[in-house]
């Protein structure tokens, strides 16, 4: 059972590929801990702040007007030399000349085998879920999901309207490296007629050409296929259907826009709740777990468990993409 532990002096930092709503989470992380009269010092890109002493004390004030904000305002890297134990030697030796208690990192798997890194030199270290690509399995949501999944929507809906006019077959490739969580959630929203992704395998001639052409003849003559990142060349693709089926077909490929932007209200909502229940569990002595969302509630995971954890595809909004795609 966790006791009451006394932090006075955590340390916050963001890892990895950045996410909208990050911003919100710092806020809250910051705000709730000044609050409780606990020090926070920010902690510039990523671990590599940590090795090299980048930090800077961080007040209410620090945070002002930045929910709204995109990205992240301390900034994120990954660092190589984290991976090895002498980097996270320094990295701790560092915490301890700082004072620092806790250290909260704002990120996804990678960020969490830092923190459970850092936890061996008893600093105690709590994880906060941030990646557009929602794959991270201990957790149901993850900060910036929500807005890279509008912002792709939004981007196909305007791709729709010029390729319908020209009668033509696009392809649009969403992030998501080697999870197809956005691709199929995008697919849905968009009303796309068909979603590459790598957990699936695609008959490409029922699938696709079938599809295409079959839609021809009933009326259809514009055809949108998802294409998460981690399947394939779109270019090779888009050259294979204009083969096949004679369509004109070209590819858009979103890339880093679904990064950006400001939030919406549900990522800044949940960050916002993730980053106040962070502080709120250190204070209760617990430590080397993960926030996470389930079942509709804020709660958390220790992280060894959450890193053996594998996500898979939801089934139900798989087969609603499938369904809906005639």
């Amino acid at each position: 059972m966790s006791e009451e532990k006394k932090i006075y002096r955590l340390g916050l930092l963001t890892s990895g590929g950045d996410a909208p709503g990050m911003n919100a989470a710092i806020r809250a992380v910051v705000r709730t801990a000044v609050a409780d009269g606990v020090s926070v010092l920010g902690v510039k890109r990523g671990y590599n702040g940590l090795i090299k002493g980048d930090v800077f004390e961080m007040t209410a004030r620090t945070v002002d007007g930045i929910t709204s904000k995109g990205g992240t305002i301390l900034n994120t890297a990954r660092c190589d030399e984290f991976r090895t134990e002498e980097g996270v030697k320094r990295a701790a030796d560092f915490c301890g000349y700082m004072g620092v208690d806790a250290i909260v990192g704002i990120g996804g798997d990678g960020t969490y085998r830092g923190l459970r890194d850092l936890s061996k030199y008893g600093i105690s270290v709590i994880g906060i879920p941030a990646t557009i690509d929602n794959d991270i399995a201990c957790t149901h949501y993850a900060i910036g999901f929500d807005t890279a999944s509008n912002t792709a929507i939004s981007a196909i809906d305007k791709l729709s309207d010029t390729m319908q006019s020209h009668e033509r077959c696009s392809i649009v490739e969403v992030m998501g490296r080697n999870a197809g969580q956005l691709a199929v959630y995008v697919a849905v929203g968009c009303g796309a007629g068909a979603v590459l992704i790598p957990e699936k395998e695609v008959d490409y001639k029922k699938d696709i050409v079938d599809k295409i052409r079959h839609n021809r003849i009933v009326g259809k003559n514009h055809f949108i296929i998802i294409l998460a990142e981690g399947v394939g060349n779109a270019a090779e693709l888009a050259d294979k259907i204009r083969q096949d089926t004679g369509l004109e077909t070209r590819v858009s490929i979103l890339g880093h826009i679904q990064r950006g932007g400001s939030p919406s209200a549900r990522d800044r909502t949940m960050a916002s709740r993730m980053g106040y229940t962070a502080v709120k569990l250190l204070e209760q002595g617990k430590s080397n777990i993960v926030v996470c969302y389930r079942n509709s509630s804020i709660t958390d995971i220790d992280i060894d468990e959450a890193l053996d954890m594998r996500k898979d595809i939801e089934p139900v909004l798989y087969n609603v993409s499938h369904t809906l795609s005639l």
